[in-house]
């Protein structure tokens, strides 16, 4: 349960901050909902009180080791298949808000970018799996998100 004033993770979309709690009549039902402020582009979220997918709380010291454990971890295969496969599988990653999930694609194109060009879309896939990372860790740390970004430069940065 969220009160408002609370950080937590939209998936897709990024941290918010929780800044109301509403009851809105949807055809025949009452139903009550969190309204959520993404920190990164001011856009407004809605998402229902009781929806265990909705949103969930900021990464713990624990996870963000283990964000970071992955990251470091560059002995995996990259992902030779179709740009347009590619990109379908990661976006599928990104979408579950799994702060793990968005490491492994930022490491997989951070890695493919060592082997040829990357795509527009994968470009960009990159920055925003990126933001995704350094403003989460940095919000919960407690930290700047330079000294985020710097750390996950220099951990792909030969």
């Amino acid at each position: 349960m969220f009160e408002i004033g609370d950080y937590a993770v939209c998936p897709g979309h990024g941290v918010g901050q929780v800044v109301d709690k509403v009851d809105e009549i949807l055809g025949n039902a009452s139903i009550s909902l969190y309204v959520v402020k993404i920190i990164s582009d001011g856009l407004i979220v809605r998402i229902p009180i009781r929806s265990r997918d909705g949103i969930r709380k900021l990464v713990t010291p624990e996870e963000i080791s283990e964000v970071y454990g992955l990251l470091n971890n560059h002995d995996v295969k990259v992902d030779n298949s179709t740009w347009n496969r590619r990109h379908r599988d990661y976006l599928n990653k990104i979408k579950t808000g799994s702060l793990l999930e968005i490491a492994d694609v930022l490491r997989s194109l951070f890695l493919l970018k060592e082997q040829k060009n990357l795509s527009y879309g994968e470009k960009k896939m990159l920055g925003r799996c990126k933001d995704l990372l350094t403003e989460e860790i940095a919000l919960s740390k407690g930290t700047g998100k330079d000294e985020v970004d710097q750390k996950i430069e220099s951990i792909f940065t030969l």
